[in-house]
C-alpha cells in the first residue's frame, strides 16, 4: 500500500467539503471606473490553488472544533525511509512503524502490517503520523547513575570548567553580587557545585584562605561541592563552626597544611562533618523540576538514582522513571529485612530497591582504593570508605533481603566487593539477586573474568573514560590504566554492562556517553593515544552502546517485562532522533537533536 501523505487526516464530510470560504479580496491603490476584467484561466488556477493550501494548512493546526491538534489515544509512527525504528526488539529489531494505544506497544512490522492488523480487530481509521527525512526511532533512553536532586542544585551556581582557584573564587562572588537576599545578609550560606582541581591549570587543592581574600566572600559561609561530588571546600566561618574537627576520619580526609591546620577541603567520609542547613521541600521540588525538564529534552525517559532522598518521594512518583538508591549509614542499625521496598509507584513511575554502599572514594581526588599505591602519590593507596570486614558482614545480608547495589572504582574496592558477592551468591539465585557494581573503573585482570563468572551487572559511566584519560596514567603508570573503563574486557568476559552518566558530575545528555563508549575520543576528536581513541580495542560496538541505555538498564532495575525495547506489551516510551546514531559519521553524533521524548505514549518534550 502507498504511504499517502494525508493518511494521517481525518477524512472530512460531505457539509465539511462544501462549506464556502470567504475570499479575500486585495486592495487596489487607485479606484477603476472601468469595468472588471473576467480573471483568466491561470489566474483562477492560481487563486483555487492558494485556497486549497490556506484550508490545509489551517486543518493541520486545528481540528474541526477549533482546538488545537491532540494526539489520539493510538497512533502509528512510521517512517517513509524503511525500517528506521530500532526497537531492541529480538524477534524484530528494525521496524518502519509502531503502533500505541493508551500507554503500550500493541503492534510494530511493516506499514502494510501493522495497518492490517489494525484492522482485523478495530473498525475505527487508525491514525498515522511519519518520521521526517532522516530521523529515526530508539526506545526511552535510561541514565543507569545520575544524581537528581544535586543536578538541580547545580543550576544554582555552576563552578565546572573554570581553569584556576581564583576563577571560581570570582564565580562565587559574582553569584553574592546578582543574589541581593545573599548580598545583604551575610549569615546566609552559599552553595555551588562542580569546581575540578584537576582541570586548573595548577593541579593543587583549594583553601579558605582563597574564599576569604575576596572582600564580597569573605566572611560569608560558603560551601563548594567538587566536581566528582567526593570533596567539599569551605569557608573559615564554615570552618570554624565545624570546631573542634577529629584529628582522623575513618574512609575520609580532612586536608590539612605543613602546621596540621585544616585548610577547609573535606574528602570522602570527612564531608559529613560539613555543617549546612537542609534544604526546604520547595528548594527539592525546584531542583526535581529543573533535572526532569533536561532530562526529557536530551531524551532520558528513566533515570537511575544514586542519591536518593527520602524527602523526595512525593515528586518522585511524577513526571519520570525512577529507580532509586537509600543511602547506607554503616553507624546505623541494619535496615535492611525492616525497610520496605517501593515496587512501580507512581503509575510505574517510582522503584525503590536497590542501596548505595559507598566501598571507596574517587580517583579525581585520590581516594579510590588501590593494591598498590599511586603512581603520582606514593605515600598512599587511596582508602576503603567503609571497613572490608564491614562490607563482607552487610552485602550477603542486603542480598539476601532483596537490595542491590555496591559503589566501587579502585581495584582494591572492586576486589573486595567482588568477594563479598561471590560469597553471597554461593547458595543464591543470580537472576533474581542481579548483583550490581557501581562505577568499577579500575579492574585487575584476574576481577575482570569474575563480573561475567559471577552475574554481576557493571554500571560504568562511558563519559568519565575521555574526561580522566588525560590525567590517568599519570596516576597509574602504564600497566595499571590498561584496567581503567576497560569496558570491552568486561563485555568479552561474560558480563552485562549497563551505562549512565554520573550527572552532574558528567553531561547528562545520554548520547554523550554513546559517542564515548563507540569512540573514546573527546568531543573534539581528541586522546591521549591520538584521534583513533583512547585504548581503543575497549571500545563498545553501536549496537552494545544503545543496548547499553535501554535494554540493559531496564534488565538491572528488574523492569524489562515493561522498559527497554519497543515491543508490544510493554510501555511506550520511545524517543525521536534527528538522524540516525547507528549509521552517522561518528563525528557527527553529538549534533543529533532531541525531536520528541515519548511516556506512557504520550509527549513529554517535542512533537510528534
Amino acid at each position: 500500500m502507498p504511504l499517502a501523505d494525508d493518511s494521517h487526516l481525518r477524512k472530512r464530510t460531505a457539509s465539511e467539503k462544501t462549506s464556502k470560504s470567504e475570499s479575500l479580496v486585495p486592495s487596489s491603490q487607485a479606484v477603476s471606473h472601468t469595468s472588471p476584467k473576467v480573471p483568466g484561466p491561470i489566474s483562477r488556477f492560481l487563486g483555487l490553488v492558494s485556497l486549497v493550501l490556506l484550508f490545509y494548512l489551517v486543518y493541520r493546526k486545528l481540528n474541526v472544533y477549533g482546538k488545537p491538534y491532540v494526539l489520539p489515544d493510538s497512533f502509528a509512527l512510521c517512517s517513509r525511509e524503511g525500517p528506521q525504528i530500532y526497537t531492541l526488539d529480538a524477534q524484530n529489531p528494525r521496524v518502519q512503524c509502531l503502533v500505541v494505544n493508551g500507554s503500550q506497544f500493541t503492534t510494530i512490522g511493516s506499514f502494510d502490517q501493522v495497518l492490517s492488523r489494525w484492522h482485523e480487530t478495530t473498525p475505527e481509521h487508525l491514525h498515522v503520523r511519519f518520521l521526517k527525512p532522516g530521523q529515526m526511532v530508539v526506545p526511552g533512553l535510561s541514565d543507569s547513575h545520575s544524581h537528581v536532586l544535586e543536578y538541580g542544585a547545580t543550576k544554582q551556581m555552576p563552578l565546572e570548567g573554570t581553569k584556576s582557584i581564583a576563577e571560581t573564587v570570582e564565580r562565587v562572588r559574582v553569584y553574592i553580587e546578582a543574589d541581593r537576599d545573599i548580598f545583604e545578609d551575610k549569615t546566609k550560606y552559599v552553595e555551588g557545585w562542580g569546581w575540578d582541581h584537576t582541570k586548573w591549570f595548577f593541579e593543587e587543592w583549594p583553601t579558605y584562605h582563597a574564599l576569604e581574600a575576596d572582600p564580597i566572600v569573605a566572611g560569608r559561609p560558603v560551601v563548594l561541592q567538587s566536581k566528582d561530588g567526593h570533596a567539599l571546600w569551605v569557608s573559615l566561618t564554615v570552618l570554624q563552626s565545624m570546631e573542634p574537627l577529629p584529628d582522623e576520619v575513618e574512609g575520609g580526609v580532612i586536608i590539612r597544611d605543613s602546621f596540621g591546620k585544616p585548610t577547609g577541603v573535606f574528602l570522602d567520609n570527612a564531608q559529613d562533618l560539613v555543617i549546612r542547613p537542609e534544604p526546604t521541600h520547595k528548594q527539592l521540588q525546584k531542583r526535581f523540576a529543573a533535572t526532569v525538564k533536561d532530562a526529557h529534552s536530551v531524551g532520558l525517559t528513566a533515570i537511575h538514582d544514586a542519591g536518593f532522598n527520602p524527602m523526595s518521594l512525593e515528586f518522585f512518583r511524577r513526571h519520570i522513571r525512577i529507580y532509586g538508591m537509600k543511602y547506607f549509614d554503616e553507624t546505623a542499625a541494619y535496615w535492611g529485612n525492616s525497610s520496605q521496598k517501593i515496587m512501580f509507584a507512581g503509575n510505574n513511575r517510582l522503584t525503590v530497591r536497590s542501596v548505595k554502599i559507598f566501598a571507596d572514594g574517587a580517583l579525581r581526588s585520590g581516594g579510590a582504593a588501590l593494591y598498590e599505591p599511586y603512581t603520582d602519590n606514593p605515600e598512599t593507596r587511596g582508602f576503603m570508605r567503609i571497613a572490608p570486614e564491614t562490607l563482607n558482614e552487610v552485602i550477603p545480608k542486603f542480598m539476601k533481603d532483596g537490595w542491590q547495589n555496591v559503589h566501587a572504582i579502585g581495584d582494591r574496592a572492586n576486589g573486595v566487593v567482588l568477594d563479598a558477592f561471590e560469597a553471597a551468591l554461593a547458595q543464591a539465585n543470580v537472576m533474581a539477586l542481579r548483583p550490581r557494581l557501581e562505577h568499577a573503573q579500575i579492574l585487575a585482570k584476574k576481577d575482570m573474568a569474575r563480573f561475567g563468572d559471577l552475574g554481576v551487572i557493571a554500571s560504568v559511566q562511558p563519559t568519565h573514560a575521555i574526561s580522566d584519560m588525560w590525567f590517568a596514567e599519570d596516576r597509574l603508570g602504564p600497566e595499571r590504566v590498561k584496567g581503567l573503563y576497560a569496558f570491552r574486557s568486561i563485555i568479552d568476559h561474560g558480563a552485562r554492562i549497563t551505562l549512565g552518566s554520573d550527572f552532574p558530575v558528567e553531561d547528562m545528555n545520554p548520547l554523550a556517553g554513546f559517542y564515548a563508549a563507540i569512540t573514546r575520543v573527546s568531543p573534539d576528536g581528541k586522546s591521549p593515544h591520538g584521534p583513533g581513541g583512547w585504548f581503543p580495542e575497549q571500545r563498545m560496538t553501536r549496537d552494545e552502546a544503545l543496548k547499553g541505555m535501554t535494554l540493559d538498564p531496564a534488565y538491572a532495575s528488574f523492569t524489562e517485562d515493561i522498559l527497554g525495547s519497543i515491543t508490544p506489551g510493554k510501555l511506550a516510551d520511545f524517543v525521536v532522533l534527528s538522524q540516525d546514531i547507528m549509521t552517522a559519521p561518528a563525528s557527527s553524533i553529538l549534533s543529533t537533536r532531541v525531536i520528541a521524548t515519548v511516556i506512557d505514549g504520550r509527549p513529554v518534550y517535542g512533537t510528534i
